[in-house]
């Protein structure tokens, strides 16, 4: 076994790894970049080393920047994680030309599966069952139009080097196509630095399915049962399962043979995930998507239902151990399932969120994988996953009651992340029945992104801010005057276009009177707990509450349910109603705003140019993802960015002034 060994990567993967390196005694040596000086994963390393700006591209992805760390630190191994340069075999090259073991498959493998078409055509070769599709190296667009005539639609276009999702599009109707080829090739070209592009028939209603293999350098092979995947949003996997509730015992068997198959195909050693399509209807039926030649994010739940620990799993097989077990000693035990924590807005289309941890909770009695910590600062620079929740337990309903109830326990503040619609999904009817596919969250988003009242959070803020302003009269901004009493005005900001007023009066014995917007009074008292805990009694209801305040920005949580609100000054209120007296009643607003922070990766329009309703006018990227700015009335623009700018969360991007004679 290895003495000393690098991990190449950051979040709480890097995290996850580290813990099996002090399991086993072994030395350990993180790297990270200068966005993540004080990450967790550095300070849970034996050493860390600085190799880069906050650029992935100067320093998670820079080769020779983690080569020359490993050589300085003597290590025998590097462990990549996922993502950034785990399936990178040019990395897995310049560790062998380095004299240090690449934990994880050789070179060929990689590159053989790394590239979709590819492998596709490699595995039918041994006889595994593809989904039909087209594309090679250097297909131009216009080659690629022509073969999707006989792919056929609805079709899907991929990345042939990417993973994670990332890049995909559905293509239904042929018309679409050219422009969707050309945003695709670009996301392709920033993430995985490879624009070559692969088409696959589009399986309507289809289940993810893969299935977690392990090969030693010893010709042993065998598979560790299949994972459940199809809960996804823009082909990004949200919550995952092991075992399927899909799948028999005898249809479990022959997609692990099939997984095996593949391994053996390219020789493969270490842990790798074969990915399938299943049709819901023809379970008995599945197509081979793509090898993943590294460890999956969704790893956890198969080390709950088998209770081996994957990672020590890879680093014996790295250091030329044989596997110590056989298929016949693979027995899955109870239910596992997993939800991904990300930094997003579910209510803004599920947009990237950034900001500061001011408040962490994070909850027991369940498995947590997680670089969380308050204080830390949640940048665009990297991708927006937070942390990993598991739950296991003896049967799929009781995993997934522990995992609400897990959630429902979990607290961060300062940052927007996908809680509460974790909850809704898992309540959700259909998959509480185990009835599940791809597409059902894109089916089914109106019924589980359901909207937050923000009445009672209001509430609390009002009184949260009028407790803490509370003292002499003197010095409080509020309506505090000699002669008749006049209530204590608060007003938030909810987002761009939204803000609301709550009034706090009778404060002192007994309880406040509290008045939101035009509903009625409301007597109400926020009883302070610790310094973040509050109870909330409302309506001879008690609520409690999870309170936290930054630069007037108010985050509250409770029951899994985050809610924020800026505390609009003065001045923000006199300029918002100044900018309400030139604009009509229910026109649209002629200033396009960036619905996240991030960088300008096109711009499609000129000062000066004509645009109509729903033209394309700037495109955005944060945390891999991109979004299109489009025009939200005809006239003429004004474009106030370029290519490479930064923009911050609801910075004016773009400005519409509307042609003469038309309403603004």
């Amino acid at each position: 076994m290895f003495t000393s060994v690098l991990v190449a990567n950051r979040g709480e993967i890097a995290c996850r790894v580290l813990e099996t390196l002090r399991a086993l005694g072994i030395r350990s040596v993180a790297v990270y970049s200068d966005a993540d000086a004080a990450a967790k994963h550095v300070g849970m390393a034996d050493v860390a080393v600085r190799i880069g700006p906050a650029s992935a591209a100067m320093s998670y992805l820079n080769i020779d920047a983690i080569i020359a760390a490993a050589k300085r630190e003597g290590v025998e191994a590097i462990h990549p994680g996922y993502g950034f340069l785990s399936e990178n075999a040019d990395f897995a090259r310049a560790c062998a030309n380095a004299g240090i073991v690449f934990v994880g498959p050789d070179a060929l493998a990689i590159d053989i599966m790394g590239d979709k078409i590819r492998a596709k055509e490699h595995v039918a070769q041994r006889g595994v069952s593809v989904t039909p599709g087209a594309g090679s190296a250097g297909m131009s667009d216009a080659e690629l139009i022509a073969a999707a005539k006989t792919v056929g639609v609805p079709l899907i276009i991929k990345p042939s080097a990417g993973g994670g999702g990332k890049g995909m599009t559905v293509v239904e109707d042929l018309e679409d196509l050219p422009a969707a080829l050309v945003a695709t090739r670009r996301v392709a070209l920033g993430a995985f630095g490879d624009d070559t592009l692969l088409l696959e028939r589009y399986v309507s209603e289809p289940r993810h399915i893969e299935v977690q293999v392990l090969a030693d350098a010893h010709g042993a092979v065998i598979h560790l049962g299949e994972r459940e995947c199809s809960l996804q949003r823009r082909h990004q996997k949200i919550i995952e399962e092991a075992p399927s509730p899909l799948l028999s015992a005898e249809q479990r068997r022959r997609m692990g043979e099939a997984a095996c198959e593949v391994a053996r195909s390219v020789d493969y050693r270490g842990a790798g995930t074969v990915e399938f399509l299943v049709s819901a209807a023809a379970p008995d039926e599945f197509f081979f998507m793509e090898m993943n030649t590294r460890l999956q994010v969704e790893h956890p739940v198969t080390e709950l239902v088998t209770g081996l620990d994957l990672v020590e799993q890879q680093l014996r097989i790295a250091a030329g151990e044989p596997l110590g077990i056989a298929q016949s000693d693979i027995i899955l035990t109870g239910h596992a399932i997993e939800a991904r924590l990300y930094s997003e807005d579910p209510a803004r289309g599920f947009l990237p969120s950034t900001g500061t941890v001011l408040h962490l909770e994070q909850p027991s009695g369940v498995r947590v994988d997680s670089s969380l910590f308050e204080g830390q600062v949640i940048t665009a620079d990297y991708d927006p996953m937070l942390a990993k929740i598991i739950a296991h337990g003896a049967d799929r309903d009781e995993a997934i009651r522990l995992l609400d109830a897990a959630l429902a326990d979990t607290v961060v503040l300062g940052v927007r992340t996908n809680v509460a619609f974790l909850r809704s999904l898992l309540a959700d009817e259909e998959v509480r029945a185990g009835r599940l596919d791809t597409g059902l969250i894109a089916r089914r988003e109106g019924d589980i992104l359901k909207p937050v009242d923000p009445h009672d959070f209001l509430v609390a803020a009002a009184l949260f801010v009028h407790g803490v302003q509370a003292g002499s009269p003197w010095q409080r901004a509020d309506g505090w005057r000699l002669g008749a009493h006049r209530p204590s005005r608060y007003s938030f900001r909810l987002d761009a276009d939204t803000a609301v007023d709550a009034c706090v009066s009778n404060s002192g014995v007994g309880d406040d009177t509290v008045t939101v917007g035009d509903t009625d009074p409301q007597g109400a008292r926020l009883r302070q707990q610790n310094q973040r805990a509050h109870r909330l009694e409302l309506d001879g209801t008690t609520t409690t509450l999870t309170i936290a305040e930054h630069l007037g920005h108010i985050w509250i949580a409770a029951n899994g349910t985050t809610w924020d609100g800026q505390l609009r000054d003065r001045a923000a209120q006199l300029a918002d109603h100044r900018a309400t007296l030139t604009r009509v009643a229910g026109a649209a607003n002629p200033d396009i705003r960036s619905p996240m922070p991030g960088t300008v990766v096109a711009v499609e329009a000129a000062t000066g140019d004509s645009v109509g309703i729903g033209q394309l006018l700037v495109t955005i990227e944060a945390m891999k993802m991109e979004h299109k700015m489009l025009a939200s009335l005809a006239g003429v623009v004004t474009i106030d960015v370029h290519p490479g700018d930064l923009v911050a969360l609801d910075q004016v991007v773009a400005s519409i002034s509307p042609h003469e004679g038309a309403a603004a």
